[in-house]
C-alpha cells in the first residue's frame, strides 16, 4: 500500500470532503483533526503528560494551536485549550439518547448549552454508525482503569475514520451495545462526557465514559482548566432519608459532597450533575434537580422538539 492509499483511504477522503464544507475551518484545523484522529494515543498521551515524547512534542502542539486561526472575541489568552477541546457532562438518560437517536440531527450554535466560544454544534450524520474505541486517556496511564473499551465515537465521518485508522483498538457496535457500555460504566461510578472539538469539524463526535484517575479532561479541571461544562443538574439531599453513610462522598468524581454534620452536603459550585451519587446512595436520599443557574442540559430529544417547534412557528 502506497503513501497516497494510506493517506486517502475512503473514510479519510470523507473526512476531508466534510472539512471542505465546514464553515470557518482552516488548513491548520484540518491538519490538527487528521493528526488527532489518526494518532489519538500519541496525541492524548502527550496531552496528559504521560507519553515519553511529551516534553518534545507539546511545544510544537502549542505553536500549531496559535497558528490555528485568529483569536475570536470572547476567547481568553491564546484561545485556550478548553475553548477548542471540551466536554459536556451528560446524565445517564441523556447519554442513552445520544446513542439511540436513530435519525440525522443538525443543531448548531448551542452556546447556551455548550458554553464555549468554539465547537458547539451537534450534527449527526448516520447516527447509528457507532464505534467503541479503547480509551486513549486510560491507555496512556501506567496502571489504567479497566475496561479500556469505553469511548463511543458516533456518526460520520468520525466513526469510519477511527475504525479505518485504529483497526486493532476500535470496533463497530450497535446502539444497544453502546447503551450497555454506558450502563456498565455508570455502575462503575464513571462519568459520561459528550466531547466537542474544533479540529473535529467544530462539533460533537464522541461520548467518553470517564474515571477521575485517568481522564485527561478531569485532570485539566483539577489543574484549573475548565474543560467540562455542567450537565445542567445538581444533586439534592433528602434530609429525612440521609443516614450520613458517606457512600456518596466517596463516590463523587468531582469531590462535591461532604458529610460534616450527620448529613451529606452538596457543594453546588463543584457539582457537575453526573448522577453517580444518586446511583450510589443505598438509601435513595439523593436526586438530580434542574439548576436554573447552570447551562441547560444536552438532551437531544428535547432540543430536536424545540427546533421543530421553532420551525413550525416560522
Amino acid at each position: 500500500m502506497g503513501i497516497k492509499d494510506l493517506l486517502f483511504r475512503p473514510a479519510t477522503r470523507a473526512f476531508f470532503q466534510e472539512a471542505r464544507r465546514c464553515k470557518d475551518y482552516s488548513f491548520f484545523d484540518l491538519l490538527h483533526g487528521y493528526i488527532y484522529g489518526r494518532w489519538p494515543y500519541l496525541y492524548i498521551g502527550v496531552g496528559v503528560g504521560e507519553h515519553p515524547l511529551a516534553r518534545w512534542i507539546e511545544p510544537l502542539v502549542r505553536v500549531l494551536g496559535r497558528l490555528r486561526r485568529p483569536k475570536r472575541r470572547g476567547e481568553g489568552g491564546d484561545g485556550g485549550f478548553a475553548q477548542g477541546y471540551h466536554g459536556k457532562v451528560v446524565t445517564p438518560w441523556a447519554a442513552r439518547q445520544l446513542v439511540s437517536v436513530g435519525e440525522p440531527v443538525r443543531l448548531e450554535n448551542l452556546e447556551q448549552i455548550i458554553p464555549y466560544a468554539r465547537a458547539r454544534d451537534l450534527i449527526l450524520k448516520n447516527p447509528d454508525h457507532i464505534v467503541v474505541l479503547q480509551c486513549p486517556c486510560r491507555s496512556a496511564r501506567a496502571e489504567p482503569c479497566t475496561p479500556l473499551e469505553v469511548c463511543l465515537v458516533i456518526g460520520e465521518p468520525f466513526a469510519s475514520f477511527i475504525a479505518e485508522h485504529q483497526p486493532g483498538r476500535a470496533r463497530w457496535i450497535s446502539s444497544q451495545e453502546a447503551q450497555d457500555i454506558l450502563e456498565a460504566e455508570h455502575r462503575r461510578g464513571h462519568v459520561h462526557h459528550a466531547f466537542f472539538k474544533d479540529a473535529m469539524l467544530n462539533r460533537f463526535y464522541a461520548i467518553c465514559n470517564c474515571c477521575e484517575c485517568c481522564c485527561g479532561a478531569m485532570q485539566a479541571m483539577r489543574n484549573g482548566n475548565p474543560m467540562l461544562a455542567s450537565s445542567g443538574y445538581v444533586s439534592r439531599v433528602d434530609a429525612d432519608l440521609c443516614i450520613a453513610c458517606q457512600e456518596c462522598a466517596g463516590a463523587c468524581p468531582f469531590g462535591a459532597i461532604r458529610v460534616p454534620h450527620g448529613m451529606a452536603e452538596v457543594d453546588r459550585e463543584r457539582c457537575m450533575g453526573c448522577g453517580v451519587c444518586v446511583s450510589t446512595c443505598p438509601q435513595g436520599a439523593l436526586e438530580l434537580m434542574r439548576a436554573a443557574d447552570k447551562c441547560p442540559p444536552l438532551e437531544i430529544q428535547t432540543l430536536m422538539q424545540g427546533a421543530l417547534a421553532r420551525a413550525a412557528g416560522g
